[in-house]
């Protein structure tokens, strides 16, 4: 996958990079997202405890439902914090229609419904892998309602 933007991310401010993947978001949006998808770090969990993430609201059911074992390593929870917010946000975006990435000004990625709500998914990830709550599928269910404009 050529992504050109990766090649500079890694020397700009937050601002600059915020900036960058908001021009490869809006110049590529199934580039990123499938970037954003890759969640290797939850995959491993997920593969490991008998799960196949398949990309559907199920999967964030069946996540929900796993022993939290990754929080014996401090280490590993913010970076499967993240891999599950981006996941949750790959699950909206696959399944709420016009539900797409967003990038705020501090490079922070969120989803952005139809509705012209945002969801920091990311937010969300950080704080299941954290302690349990909000439940991936209950986010989940809160946006799609909100994409459906309830």
């Amino acid at each position: 996958m050529d992504m050109p933007f990766l090649a500079h991310w890694r020397n700009r401010s937050d601002t600059q990079r915020g900036a960058g993947l908001a021009a490869a978001v809006a110049e590529d949006p199934a580039g990123v997202g499938e970037l954003f998808a890759e969640c290797e770090v939850l995959s491993v969990h997920a593969r490991a405890a008998g799960l196949e993430l398949d990309g559907t609201p199920a999967s964030l059911e069946a996540l929900d439902q796993l022993m939290p074992r990754w929080r014996r390593e401090p280490e590993v929870v913010p970076w499967l914090g993240n891999d599950a917010g981006f996941y949750l946000g790959t699950v909206i975006i696959r399944t709420c229609p016009g539900a797409r990435w967003q990038v705020w000004p501090n490079g922070q990625p969120v989803v952005r419904l139809a509705s012209g709500r945002e969801l920091n998914v990311i937010e969300s990830g950080v704080s299941w892998a954290m302690t349990g709550s909000p439940e991936l599928s209950q986010a989940y269910a809160e946006a799609s309602e909100g994409a459906e404009g309830r």
